[in-house]
């Protein structure tokens, strides 16, 4: 049989190859991971371009640390992503293939094996566009209890008290999370952060504004009131360690304004992703508010809640 040659490539290996590159393109996007584990406490996010060329690239939020890290070794060999994370734990190793229209993949090194499937991140059509209304305010916590929250993963032994209307943690609590789940919203909540601490406000269990004590420091991406590793605040408004200090988070979609100790210091930022506080992957469902409670002693008071909602046409 005759051999039918393209560029000097035989055309059955030129077809092949062509196929090959169709269908690594379908990798690129962003993905939300969900563990296949009991009880996960984290989700992680994935974004890939390039796939289909020589030069694929990527950033990831998941092991080894909660930051917006690119991968510097990201591959595709034989239709599956191939890339890695080390630190001073040792060598995770990551690989993942597209199975109908999901991502499945599997971790190893320390903290493994895990495996994890991705789903591709949604469109979300709401934008904060001024057309929003507020509804009847809902008070998060009542100053007496923990009623209406529970502990990421479990309900025992959460590490918090509550004193004075205060809810109180010494810095080796676990996360906390409302039972009830929330979409568009414009969320108050007054906190007192320790000298050298930190915490974090998780918005539908995906997106932290980061809480920290850094009076005077930088304005970087991880700081006070910042969108936890992907949007800077436009100043540092932070108060010192031990003062209260107030902060009003509005969330429409995907769009974020933040306001710190009465200075606007977000407004209306696309949110990328998730970030390290994540334990929910699914980005066009409700969720939940969540308070982080291992990273240094805080304190909060006054948490409110205004569900937000669009007005009806005739």
């Amino acid at each position: 049989m005759r051999k039918v040659l393209l560029f000097g490539v035989p055309l059955s290996l030129f077809c092949f190859s062509v196929a090959a590159i169709a269908g690594d393109v379908d990798f690129n996007g962003r993905w939300d991971i969900q563990l296949l584990k009991e009880n996960p406490d984290k989700a992680w996010w994935l974004e890939v371009s390039g796939a289909g060329t020589n030069e694929p690239k990527g950033k990831f939020i998941g092991f080894p640390g909660g930051d917006l890290n690119d991968i510097k070794d990201l591959k595709i060999e034989e239709h599956q992503l191939v890339w890695s994370f080390e630190n001073k734990d040792g060598r995770r190793e990551y690989t993942a293939k597209i199975v109908g229209s999901t991502l499945q993949g599997n971790m190893t090194g320390p903290g493994g094996p895990v495996n994890f499937a991705g789903y591709r991140a949604p469109k979300i059509r709401d934008h904060d566009d001024g057309t929003w209304l507020k509804s009847a305010p809902v008070t998060l916590f009542n100053g007496k209890d923990l009623t209406g929250w529970t502990g990421l993963g479990s309900a025992q032994n959460l590490g918090w008290t509550v004193e004075d209307n205060t809810l109180k943690s010494t810095g080796h609590a676990k996360n906390l999370i409302t039972t009830g789940k929330y979409w568009n919203f414009v969320l108050h909540v007054e906190y007192k952060v320790a000298e050298k601490s930190n915490s974090g406000i998780g918005l539908r269990g995906r997106y932290e504004v980061q809480i920290q004590d850094d009076y005077g420091k930088p304005v970087e991406s991880h700081i006070n009131g910042a969108l936890y590793s992907r949007i800077k605040p436009l100043l540092n408004a932070s108060k010192k360690a031990g003062e209260w200090q107030t902060v009003d988070i509005r969330l429409v979609g995907r769009d974020v304004s933040v306001t710190l100790n009465g200075k606007p210091i977000i407004i209306k930022q696309e949110i990328e992703g998730l970030t390290a506080i994540a334990f929910s992957p699914f980005e066009g469902e409700p969720g939940s508010i969540e308070l982080q409670g291992d990273h240094g002693p805080v304190e909060f008071r006054n948490i409110v809640l205004t569900p937000l909602y669009k007005p009806q046409t005739e």
